[in-house]
């Protein structure tokens, strides 16, 4: 009885055991082939995509380029110069008189003055002592010349009579006509010293803007001692540009142009008023003297550029995009008959707010590339869209 009990246990063991591994071959096979379906899968992607990528390297896509034909454009002949600013017309003020201690200074560098106004006045007090001892002498010559007056006055009266001969009446004739010229002298002596007195005012000799002053109260000047103050007459400023010697020959007094003071980002209009007979033969420049209105932000003794406009002339116009600049230069990318690029160096002239001037290099009927020319290279195909207006 115990025998078939535990030989019925073994039995039952035996089975579980069976279809344990029955289940786990099933499920071995079943992942296999999942496996191998993937695998195949796998296998034909990755032909595809090769067939894929093997076509462009066959025939490579051109790319699209935009290309624009400029034509030819009216544009302004322009030179660039820099310079220095200065007064158009600068004027220094010393001491016309005899000169002394300075009393007071009236004006500060940046005032605008009239002409004849005080800038400074220089210590007096014997000056104005000796106008009024010759205003003094003035009247006694005038009290002189009355008395000799009345004098021959009364000797005519006293002719008829026969008091006094004709020789009288001549002599006191000649002493009236002496005190009237000694009046004269004596007016004439007064105005002088009145003149000499007023020529230690220190004044401006024409209208204008006081730009600089060396002198103070207390200061000893004299005549011919130096500059006290410097002034622009009438404000007037201007600009002295260095122009290369071949520019120069191009410029006109009138031509226009535009001043950039430096450290401004201000532009103001002026005018060519001379422009210079000589060049210098070390630096092979010369000079043109550009007229500028008067403008806080025109320093005298300042820097600045210019462009100066010489003349107008048809040329090529392009857009900043266009124009490409390596170490050989400024040049450009145009695509020839065939569709291929070709480097094109160029000349760059105006540059303004409507494009870049060509001033050789191209004659305006090429096809040029607007845009994008860094990433091309010559010889390169493309597939050209003309620049849609605008």
């Amino acid at each position: 009885m115990n025998y078939e009990t535990t030989l019925t246990g073994e039995s039952s063991a035996i089975l579980v055991d069976d279809e344990d591994r029955t289940r786990r071959r099933r499920r071995l096979l079943i992942i296999g082939g999942v496996v191998a379906v993937a695998l195949v899968a796998a296998a034909a992607a990755l032909s595809m995509r090769g067939k894929d990528a093997a076509a462009p390297d066959a025939a490579p896509q051109a790319p699209v380029v935009t290309v624009l034909t400029p034509g030819q454009t009216m544009v302004a002949r322009t030179v660039s110069s820099t310079g220095s600013l200065a007064a158009r017309v600068d004027m220094p003020v010393g001491v016309v008189g005899e000169g002394g201690m300075v009393t007071r200074v009236l004006v500060q560098p940046g005032d605008w003055v009239r002409a004849g106004q005080v800038l400074a006045t220089v210590e007096r007090s014997v000056q104005s002592e000796q106008v009024n001892s010759l205003a003094a002498q003035v009247e006694v010559q005038r009290a002189n010349a009355k008395l000799a007056q009345a004098q021959l006055e009364r000797a005519k009266a006293l002719v008829g009579r026969g008091f006094i001969s004709a020789a009288d009446i001549d002599q006191r004739t000649a002493t009236r006509d002496q005190a009237v010229a000694q009046v004269r002298v004596a007016e004439a002596q007064l105005a002088e010293q009145r003149a000499r007195t007023g020529r230690l005012d220190i004044r401006a000799p024409a209208s204008g803007l006081v730009l600089t002053r060396t002198v103070e109260p207390g200061q000893i000047v004299q005549a011919g001692g130096g500059t006290l103050f410097r002034m622009a007459k009438d404000g007037e400023m201007e600009m002295q540009a260095q122009v290369a010697e071949a520019d120069l020959a191009t410029l006109r007094a009138g031509n226009s142009a535009t001043v950039t003071p430096v450290g401004s980002n201000q532009h103001f209009s002026g005018r060519v008023w001379q422009v210079s007979p000589v060049v210098d033969p070390q630096t092979r420049q010369g000079i043109a003297r550009i007229a500028v209105a008067y403008n806080d932000a025109i320093r005298p003794g300042g820097f600045a550029s210019a462009t100066i406009t010489s003349g107008s002339g048809n040329a090529p116009l392009l857009p900043e995009s266009a124009v490409q600049s390596d170490a050989k230069g400024s040049y450009v990318y145009i695509v020839n008959g065939k569709n291929q690029v070709e480097r094109r160096d160029v000349k760059v002239g105006q540059v303004s707010d409507t494009g870049v001037a060509i001033t050789s290099g191209i004659t305006g009927a090429e096809r040029i590339v607007t845009s994008a020319g860094a990433f091309l290279t010559v010889g390169q195909k493309v597939k050209p869209e003309a620049l849609k207006a605008r």
